[in-house]
């Protein structure tokens, strides 16, 4: 859904085009804005892994305020001189923001056959698919290995017969690239969702065009899943991040673990990728899942609070081979990509 991006394809668009409009909370807001808000979640991703998320908030803020002096007043329905960077920032949390931006892109696929942005870039997705496929090999075969990158190379042959037995859902999947990826990995059980109709439309004619039949596309919100069963393999790329960012995160990151706890079968795995989040964060994020759910044990009389001790998951491994480079006396990399085994 967001983080890391190589610019789509420019199309051709005539200059007597009038920009388009969607309504955001409420407000008129112009492609213009809706740029500058992605541009946020990118300068965001140049520090997404590092501990100092001041000098990161901070940088995005002021990136977003230089863009916000090349616009004119009346490009804004507001008393304040400056937008609100923040509030920029929150727009890639609203599904009105989403809904706009496949809506463009899936008209671009259809007059220049465009598949769009490639969130994270390619290289990562890259990474992600085949660090993937050796984990839930590694599972298969009955290892646990720390280091996945270790892993032997297998036949083909044997890679289908350990992954063929890998249901895998994607939430959030935008155009479905990395369900495309995954399919070249391996594995045939693929579903994509996604709240935006049109982002699965795009996926479904992309898949269409390129061949992969096998994998299938539904509307559907995690928050609010529809979806009654459950996989083995669960990838977030991105909407974790796009969740965090709307004006009632906190809230929503709660509905988000709820929800996949539901999704992602006992003994299965939950691979999130993040530029907003570092592996620590996310870590620390699921250990802190138990003491909320012994609050809510708690306030709703629940007799069984030592069923609520323990997290619905825990880490089990993360990519560590993202480039790393030191930024406020700490070491990381730009995106984190962190694997959580169901309990």
């Amino acid at each position: 859904m967001a983080g890391f991006r190589l610019p789509p394809e420019e199309p051709e668009v005539s200059p007597q085009q009038p920009p388009q409009q969607v309504r955001v909370a409420g407000d008129l807001v112009s492609d213009d804005e809706r740029s500058v808000a992605a541009d946020s979640w990118s300068i965001k991703s140049e520090y997404g892994s590092t501990l100092d998320d001041d000098q990161r908030h901070a940088d995005a803020a002021e990136a977003l305020s230089s863009a916000a002096n090349f616009r004119a007043n009346s490009d804004y329905n507001s008393d304040k001189e400056e937008p609100d960077p923040e509030g920029m920032a929150s727009m890639l949390g609203l599904q009105s923001y989403w809904d706009s931006a496949y809506a463009d892109e899936l008209a671009n696929f259809r007059e220049h056959g465009h598949a769009g942005e490639v969130w994270f870039g390619a290289d990562v997705m890259d990474v992600v698919a085949s660090w993937t496929k050796s984990l839930c090999i590694s599972i298969s075969q009955g290892h646990m290995l720390n280091h996945v990158e270790d892993l032997k190379s297998e036949p083909v042959e044997e890679n289908d017969k350990y992954l063929s037995s890998w249901s895998v859902l994607d939430i959030g999947t935008g155009n479905g690239l990395l369900l495309q990826e995954l399919s070249k990995q391996g594995f045939s059980d693929l579903t994509g969702v996604d709240y935006s109709e049109d982002a699965i439309n795009l996926a479904q004619s992309l898949a269409n065009r390129d061949g992969f039949s096998c994998i299938k596309f539904l509307v559907d919100d995690v928050l609010d899943t529809k979806l009654e069963r459950q996989f083995q393999l669960v990838m977030d790329k991105g909407t974790l991040d796009a969740i965090g960012l709307h004006p009632d995160g906190p809230l929503k990151r709660i509905m988000y673990w709820d929800s996949v706890s539901k999704l992602v079968a006992p003994g299965g795995l939950l691979v999130i990728t993040s530029c907003n989040s570092t592996k620590d964060e996310l870590v620390h994020e699921v250990s802190n899942l138990s003491q909320r759910r012994i609050g809510v044990s708690q306030e709703h009389e629940i007799k069984d609070e030592e069923a609520c001790r323990e997290p619905p998951f825990r880490y089990l491994n993360h990519v560590r081979t993202y480039p790393t480079f030191m930024f406020g006396g700490s070491e990381g990399s730009r995106v984190a990509t962190v694997a959580f085994l169901r309990n």
